[in-house]
């Protein structure tokens, strides 16, 4: 059975409010990127135990932190960028999150993503070979102005880093505002890689961010595909209905429900199970 989480943060800042829609949805897992206007990886640590204990009051568990993990310029000092992912580790640890999401940093616009690829690989290693001892996974989420913004150099991170502790998160929009059609250029290749979906669907024309099966994102035909290859996982609300930028979104409240609602009319009319 597939599992619906969300980035609850695009419904409100408010923790509590986040928690009240995703009940009023029936989903209890939270992707926790943010809570009372605050980047969960710079909660204090009363900050991070009221916010436990907020999830646990409304029945509510963490798939993923939504970190901001890679989301550095390639240049930019790394060294303090891995104290920054100790934080994530710490934050996952104490959420019970099996999964946390990172990028492979933003290239300077106009200069090629290959003449950084070395740098690129040395970060992404580095970043798995610190996650070894933790019980948690690492996603790349493909994000435009990255190096993995594309399926060929999102396979080559996976491929290149080698580790078990480095697997794909699938973000279809971002795909579509990179250009690319996400089933027909990326799935069979990133398929064996892929462990955590995100769903965001957008126009090729002009890169618009709508609800699932509204844009190019190929939502449902890779849907069919996952299910034909018995994929069991968490499928992430990410709309960015209302707002978008290089670090969040935002929906409100009733975006966030359209948008979900969007989603689960594919799934039951597919027959597919979920909670």
């Amino acid at each position: 059975m597939w599992t619906l989480s969300g980035f609850a943060d695009e419904i409100s800042a408010d923790l509590d409010e986040q928690c009240r829609v995703l009940n009023e949805l029936g989903i209890s897992y939270i992707e926790f990127r943010s809570a009372w206007g605050t980047n969960v990886l710079d909660l204090d640590d009363d900050q991070l135990k009221l916010a436990a204990e907020t999830l646990s009051r409304y029945g509510i568990a963490t798939s993923s932190i939504g970190s901001p993990i890679g989301k550095i310029g390639i240049a930019d000092d790394f060294d303090a960028h891995l104290a920054r992912f100790d934080r994530a580790l710490q934050v996952a640890e104490l959420l019970h999150a099996p999964f946390i999401r990172i990028f492979s940093f933003f290239i300077p616009a106009n200069d090629t993503p290959d003449a950084y690829r070395d740098e690129v690989l040395r970060r992404m290693s580095a970043l798995a070979s610190r996650a070894e001892g933790h019980d948690v996974t690492l996603v790349h989420e493909n994000e435009k102005e990255i190096y993995g913004d594309i399926p060929a150099r999102c396979l080559d991170i996976v491929e290149s880093v080698g580790s078990e502790r480095l697997r794909l998160a699938w973000d279809a929009a971002n795909y579509v505002q990179c250009g690319v059609r996400p089933y027909t250029e990326g799935y069979e290749s990133l398929r064996p890689y892929t462990d955590y979906i995100q769903i965001k669907d957008a126009l090729l024309a002009d890169g618009t961010v709508v609800p699932a099966g509204e844009g190019d994102g190929e939502v449902e035909t890779t849907i069919v595909a996952l299910r034909e290859d018995g994929f069991d996982g968490f499928f992430s609300m990410e709309p960015h209905l209302s707002a978008g930028g290089r670090f969040g979104g935002f929906s409100g409240p009733e975006r966030f429900i359209k948008a979900t609602h969007a989603f689960t009319s594919i799934l039951d009319g597919r027959g597919i199970e979920y909670r």
